[in-house]
């Protein structure tokens, strides 16, 4: 059974707004940070931003998977063909972290990680709106 900010339109965006628009920011400081060649401080905010998306976005995400998503389609069945759509784009958001994750453990921030994490906020972005047309 999924909880109520999940059920709640409003409660529900505004979740997605928040971790959107943290994880805009701390993007925006880890680009900074590269552009300006202060690798330690980089590697650090890259750090965070990857722990932002698996604590963040992806808990959210599982909690979804693993409650509110069954129960709208119990009730409205018509919308499963987009709820597996939704889950895609979590399964996405999954293996791109992960990805992210090797790349910095293994290279350090480069700039193929930070595109990566630049596409993070791009799929975030329009999976949001769309669960939001989808299920409310």
């Amino acid at each position: 059974m999924s909880g109520p900010a999940l059920k709640n339109h409003f409660s529900h965006q505004s979740i997605h707004e928040g971790y959107y628009t943290e994880g805009r920011d701390l993007t925006e400081v880890l680009v900074k940070l590269h552009r300006e060649k202060r690798e330690k401080e980089c590697r650090i905010a890259a750090e965070a931003l990857v722990e932002h998306w698996e604590t963040r976005t992806i808990a959210h995400a599982d909690s979804e998977e693993e409650g509110f998503y069954l129960e709208v389609m119990e009730q409205r069945p018509e919308i499963k063909e987009d709820v597996i759509k939704l889950i895609r784009d979590h399964d996405l958001l999954r293996m791109i972290v992960a990805d992210v994750k090797q790349r910095i453990q293994k290279d350090g921030v480069t700039q193929e990680a930070i595109d990566r994490l630049k596409t993070i906020l791009l799929l975030v972005n329009i999976h949001n709106h769309e669960e939001e047309r989808i299920l409310f």
